[in-house]
């Protein structure tokens, strides 16, 4: 079988509203992971809550890659604010990604490069990217493109949110996003991911982040929604 769209986000309330829009939907385990399918619109999507983290992140993407072919890879999620004007809603559509724990820098490489295809930043399409925008605009959202930063870490202080945003000038810091960006580009599958602001990436963002998850997800759920909808 095979979808026009496969939309991935690592967390029930990430994907929770877009499962409730598809019609005619079935369910199928891959790998571990519950993979809805069915229409949005007219489009056939997969949608999958992935789970916390790189590594799974990578396996729900490449088993729904070779399982269903799409044309667009679509991360939805919420992620914490490194940029200053950020606030709590707003939304960064991805134009590039790092991974902000790669770092094999003791042997003489650049940080956050990943060895093998030698990238530090990947990045979205543009095509994508500009419906994501324009759908922001007439939803009345905050948006702006920017720089995403994944990693094994949820980030949560003043030092480690300098570091990020010193090393790769990264907008936000999330821990799925890049690595799905890794292996659509390995797989030359165009790819989106959409980011709600949820927390400070501080030392509030343990607070912040309980309360400001579901407003931030809802977010990030109705530009997914348009990109679904505007995707040729």
């Amino acid at each position: 079988m095979r979808v026009d769209i496969v939309i991935i986000g690592a967390m029930e309330p990430e994907v929770e509203g877009l499962i409730s829009e598809m019609s005619d939907k079935t369910v199928e385990i891959i790998s571990g992971i519950a993979v809805n399918l069915g229409k949005i619109g007219e489009k056939q999507v997969a949608v999958a809550k992935c789970g916390i983290g790189k590594v799974f992140a990578a396996l729900c993407a490449e088993a729904l890659i070779i399982k269903y072919s799409p044309s667009l890879i679509v991360n939805t999620g919420v992620g914490g604010a490194l940029a200053k004007d950020l606030k709590t809603g707003d939304i960064v559509i991805a134009e590039s990604l790092c991974q902000h724990d790669m770092d094999t820098s003791a042997i003489g490489d650049p940080v956050g490069l990943v060895s093998g295809i030698n990238k530090i930043y990947f990045d979205a399409d543009k095509r994508a990217s500009q419906i994501l925008l324009e759908a922001a605009k007439s939803l009345g959202l905050t948006a702006r493109e920017g720089r995403v930063a994944s990693g094994d870490k949820f980030i949560a202080s003043a030092e480690d949110k300098l570091r990020i945003t010193k090393e790769f000038s990264a907008d936000v810091c999330e821990m799925e996003g890049c690595a799905i960006a890794q292996v659509a580009f390995v797989n030359n599958i165009p790819f989106a991911v959409v980011r709600a602001i949820s927390d400070s990436a501080d030392g509030g963002a343990t607070m912040d982040y309980p309360t400001f998850l579901p407003i931030a997800a809802a977010n990030s759920q109705k530009m997914t929604m348009a990109l679904i909808e505007k995707w040729q």
